[in-house]
């Protein structure tokens, strides 16, 4: 590892969006997303999936005052996934063992919110729920409504299943996330203290247990850098190192044998930095990966590095879709074997791609890589903008590239499969992160040292960075021209990524160009002009992922197409995109020429050439599929 060149990503509060495109984004999340998630918690969603959190937090504090009183608490069973009204008492915990984790969802995406738009009556609604969430704390720094609630004499049982250290983590983000906004303490004290009895319980000397859902790693390493608390960095790494040794902590606690158990599930089948494919649930994988690059920065760890190296490699290059999403199965939401790609069974949950945009952050902050920035910028335009309407009021949990909507109906194999986005989810993992990705938009764009500022994504905002005050004016999106206005507060090297989508490209100052980024010596205040030509494309994949041989993908710069029923009929398999389509823009979508082949509606029959008819095929960009109700869609089109 070049320490030489670790950077860090510039704070979000020194960061104001002004982009065209993402500012609309932001906006959306801030006036209609974060009010109406702030009414889903609350169960006040008509028609929408009860989520039971804000009250479990309201039932956990009663418990608290009890037991403060020296009142005896009601015991009841924590022995499942999921409790509703049919399974559990009324005054008992209801909702997913991490149903915590949607509330603290929400108040990280709201201070993030407030970082740019001070909002009096956000900030009380976030104070009020933060004062349920402490009030739900036991004396010893516990904080799990499940456990509160149900049993306290249960508390760290089962690590592998019950989601508490998952929980935690999210406590933790959204706490760093909402002191750094407002300044207040409140949250960051209740996570500080159940990470001090984290600490004390987890260790060499200790329990040897680590959570089965990842994030709590990089949530400590957030932690320590918010506190300088070194024994919160100390934990994480307990952790990662302590994850996959044999024999197996779930064994030996749950009384199962290492046969009956796939241990790949949450990447627990080998030490963390063993591993060199990525494997099992795929957001739990992103996550653990997250802090794994977090600790091996931290710590100068060259072979958790090495590690990460190849996972990200492994993804990026055998088990991404050209949208951005990872997991292709839903057996686990998991990532499968190697250029397993398939369209219609297609798993991509949301939060997988948000996990590996968090995972790919943390690798440009160890060295500056432009292909994994691309992987990022795939992603955040496709995948994750999909996982929302235009609206902001609903919402897909799974991100397909076909999509045929009475299979979805009709076939088991497919019903995860959604051909129109939901008004909610019980296990409701998917909005509220989100939300919180794209109020927290602007940490993505930069990473800077002593030396170098680098920009990986082009979105339109003013910084204050530590080597410079930048302007960026984007028009990215739309043409990809970029301007830069530079005030240096010393000389500093400026590097700009340039995009592998890019043919041709020119700079208004000479440069070095090196590992996919252009860098300018910047001595003076200066504007740098940028434009990255923006041609359309159709892009093929490996002839590995069987799927997809003999078709094609349409991007025009970081914005991947596909073609819907409402614009090209039914029976979206029976066309094909010409080889030489003469591509048109049509405000945002893209004309092409192509065929359509006459349906033939016998089973079987004597091979002879197809009969087909010549057609205008209209794609729209996929993060829009969708919006006019249920409907056919494909990204990949026969040629």
């Amino acid at each position: 590892m070049n320490r030489a060149l670790f950077s860090k990503h510039v704070e979000l509060k020194n960061i104001r969006i002004t982009d065209s495109f993402w500012l609309a984004e932001t906006e959306l999340v801030r006036k209609e997303v974060i009010p109406y998630q702030y009414e889903a918690l609350h169960d006040r969603i008509e028609g929408a999936a009860k989520s039971f959190a804000v009250e479990n937090f309201v039932k956990a504090g009663r418990v608290v005052r009890a037991l403060k009183e020296g009142r005896e608490a009601p015991v009841f069973p924590a022995d499942k996934w999921c409790y509703d009204d049919k399974n559990a008492h009324p005054d008992a915990f209801h909702g997913w063992v991490f149903q915590d984790s949607d509330v603290y969802k929400w108040l990280e995406s709201a201070a993030y919110s407030l970082s740019n738009f001070p909002d009096a009556q956000l900030e009380k609604k976030a104070d009020e729920i933060i004062s349920l969430v402490c009030d739900a704390q036991l004396e010893n720094g516990y904080l799990d409504t499940l456990y509160v609630i149900n049993n306290r004499e249960e508390i760290f049982s089962n690590l592998k299943d019950f989601h508490e250290l998952y929980c935690f983590g999210h406590l933790a983000e959204a706490a760093v996330a909402y002191y750094n906004s407002t300044g207040k303490r409140q949250l960051l004290d209740a996570a500080c203290r159940f990470a001090d009895l984290i600490c004390d319980t987890f260790g060499e000397e200790k329990i040897r247990g680590y959570g089965g859902h990842e994030i709590a790693e990089l949530a400590l390493v957030k932690l320590y850098d918010a506190t300088g608390e070194k024994k919160y960095l100390d934990a994480a790494e307990f952790f990662i190192n302590e994850r996959g040794k044999k024999p197996y902590y779930y064994d030996l606690v749950l009384g199962r044998k290492t046969v009956e158990d796939n241990y790949h599930y949450n990447q627990a089948h080998c030490e963390p930095r063993k591993q060199n494919e990525a494997v099992g649930h795929a957001v739990r994988g992103v996550y653990l990966y997250s802090g794994m690059a977090d600790v091996a920065k931290r710590c100068g760890d060259a072979e958790l590095y090495d590690a990460c190296k190849k996972l990200i490699e492994n993804i990026i290059n055998k088990k991404m879709y050209v949208t951005g999403g990872i997991g292709s199965t839903v057996d686990g939401e998991a990532f499968s074997f190697d250029y397993d790609l398939p369209n219609d069974l297609a798993y991509a949950e949301t939060c997988a791609s948000i996990g590996l945009i968090f995972f790919i952050r943390r690798m440009l902050e160890i060295e500056p890589n432009a292909d994994i920035a691309d992987a990022a910028e795939r992603a955040l335009y496709n995948t994750v903008l999909s996982g929302m309407a235009q609206d902001g009021k609903s919402f897909f949990y799974v991100n397909p590239l076909e999509v045929l909507p009475e299979a979805s109906h009709k076939d088991s194999r497919k019903r995860h499969v959604k051909p129109a986005r939901q008004k909610w989810f019980g296990c409701a993992c998917c909005p509220p992160n989100l939300a919180r990705m794209i109020s927290s938009i602007g940490e993505y764009c930069f990473t800077e040292n002593e030396e170098t500022l680098f920009i990986h994504q082009y979105i339109g905002c003013e910084a204050e960075c530590a080597n410079a005050r930048i302007r960026v004016v984007s028009d990215y999106v739309r043409n990809g021209r970029v301007s830069i206005d530079i005030n240096p507060k010393r000389a500093f090297t400026l590097a700009l990524r340039i995009p592998e989508w890019c043919r041709e490209y020119s700079f208004s100052m000479p440069c070095e160009i090196r590992n996919g980024y252009a860098y300018f010596e910047i001595g003076s205040a200066v504007t740098l002009e940028a434009e990255f030509e923006m041609t359309v494309r159709m892009i093929k994949c490996s002839n590995m992922v069987r799927d997809n041989v003999g078709k094609v993908a349409v991007a025009r710069g970081p914005i991947v197409y596909c073609i819907e029923e409402a614009d090209n009929g039914k029976n979206l398999q029976l066309l094909r995109i010409s080889k030489n389509p003469d591509f048109r823009l049509d405000g945002e979508d893209i004309l092409a020429d192509g065929f359509r082949e006459k349906e033939k509606t016998v089973l079987y029959s004597e091979w002879k050439e197809a009969e087909e008819e010549a057609v205008t095929l209209r794609l729209i960009p996929y993060y829009k599929w969708g919006n006019r109700g249920e409907n056919e869609m494909s990204v990949y089109i026969r040629i």
